[in-house]
Protein backbone atom coordinates (compact mmCIF):
# COMPACT_ATOMS: atom_id res chain seq x y z
CA UNK A 1 0.00 0.00 0.00
CA UNK A 2 1.38 3.42 -0.98
CA UNK A 3 0.05 6.76 0.27
CA UNK A 4 0.89 10.19 -1.15
CA UNK A 5 0.55 13.24 1.08
CA UNK A 6 1.71 16.15 -1.06
CA UNK A 7 5.44 15.58 -1.59
CA UNK A 8 5.63 12.89 1.12
CA UNK A 9 5.28 9.24 0.13
CA UNK A 10 4.42 6.58 2.71
CA UNK A 11 4.61 2.86 1.93
CA UNK A 12 3.58 0.01 4.20
CA UNK A 13 6.40 -2.46 4.86
CA UNK A 14 6.42 -5.85 6.54
CA UNK A 15 9.14 -5.18 9.11
CA UNK A 16 11.16 -2.38 10.62
CA UNK A 17 14.86 -2.69 9.75
CA UNK A 18 17.49 -2.03 12.42
CA UNK A 19 16.73 1.61 13.27
CA UNK A 20 17.03 4.30 15.92
CA UNK A 21 13.96 5.92 17.51
CA UNK A 22 13.44 9.55 16.54
CA UNK A 23 11.50 11.99 18.73
CA UNK A 24 8.40 13.84 17.59
CA UNK A 25 5.66 13.25 15.05
CA UNK A 26 6.77 15.48 12.13
CA UNK A 27 7.65 13.64 8.93
CA UNK A 28 8.67 16.71 6.91
CA UNK A 29 8.57 20.49 7.04
CA UNK A 30 7.65 22.53 3.98
CA UNK A 31 10.55 24.72 2.88
CA UNK A 32 8.26 27.14 1.05
CA UNK A 33 5.23 27.35 3.37
CA UNK A 34 6.69 26.33 6.72
CA UNK A 35 3.78 23.88 7.16
CA UNK A 36 4.59 20.35 8.24
CA UNK A 37 3.45 16.84 7.39
CA UNK A 38 2.81 15.46 10.86
CA UNK A 39 0.66 13.13 12.90
CA UNK A 40 -2.20 14.71 14.81
CA UNK A 41 -1.52 12.71 17.99
CA UNK A 42 2.19 12.03 18.65
CA UNK A 43 1.28 9.31 21.17
CA UNK A 44 -0.11 7.16 18.32
CA UNK A 45 3.19 6.87 16.42
CA UNK A 46 6.90 6.23 16.81
CA UNK A 47 9.33 7.57 14.21
CA UNK A 48 12.65 5.88 13.38
CA UNK A 49 15.72 6.54 11.27
CA UNK A 50 17.68 3.80 9.55
CA UNK A 51 20.59 5.39 7.71
CA UNK A 52 19.04 7.93 5.32
CA UNK A 53 15.57 6.36 5.61
CA UNK A 54 12.67 7.34 7.85
CA UNK A 55 10.14 4.84 9.17
CA UNK A 56 7.01 5.21 11.28
CA UNK A 57 5.17 2.66 13.35
CA UNK A 58 1.50 3.40 13.89
CA UNK A 59 0.81 2.10 17.40
CA UNK A 60 -2.93 2.87 17.54
CA UNK A 61 -5.68 1.39 15.36
CA UNK A 62 -5.08 4.40 13.07
CA UNK A 63 -3.14 7.68 13.14
CA UNK A 64 -4.08 10.81 11.18
CA UNK A 65 -1.37 12.27 8.93
CA UNK A 66 -2.17 15.99 8.61
CA UNK A 67 -0.98 19.10 6.72
CA UNK A 68 -2.63 22.48 6.23
CA UNK A 69 -2.80 22.09 2.44
CA UNK A 70 -3.69 18.38 2.06
CA UNK A 71 -6.52 16.11 3.05
CA UNK A 72 -5.98 14.09 6.22
CA UNK A 73 -4.87 10.49 5.65
CA UNK A 74 -5.67 7.95 8.38
CA UNK A 75 -2.88 5.36 8.39
CA UNK A 76 -3.86 1.98 9.85
CA UNK A 77 -1.76 0.24 12.49
CA UNK A 78 1.50 -1.00 10.98
CA UNK A 79 5.01 -0.07 9.86
CA UNK A 80 5.73 2.36 7.03
CA UNK A 81 8.72 3.70 5.10
CA UNK A 82 8.60 7.44 4.43
CA UNK A 83 10.41 9.42 1.74
CA UNK A 84 10.19 12.71 -0.10
CA UNK A 85 9.14 12.81 -3.74
CA UNK A 86 11.90 13.70 -6.21
CA UNK A 87 11.73 15.26 -9.64
CA UNK A 88 14.05 15.21 -12.60
CA UNK A 89 15.37 18.26 -14.41
CA UNK A 90 18.31 18.40 -16.85
CA UNK A 91 20.37 20.10 -14.12
CA UNK A 92 19.77 17.56 -11.33
CA UNK A 93 17.43 15.18 -9.58
CA UNK A 94 16.00 17.20 -6.73
CA UNK A 95 13.49 16.96 -3.92
CA UNK A 96 10.04 18.33 -4.59
CA UNK A 97 9.41 21.27 -2.23
CA UNK A 98 6.09 21.96 -0.58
Amino acid sequence: MLYRHGDVLVQRVETLPPAHPRPGAVLARGEVTGHSHRFRDPAQVQLYTAGPDTFVQVLADAADLIHEEHATIPLPRGTYRVWMQREYSPEAIRRVTD
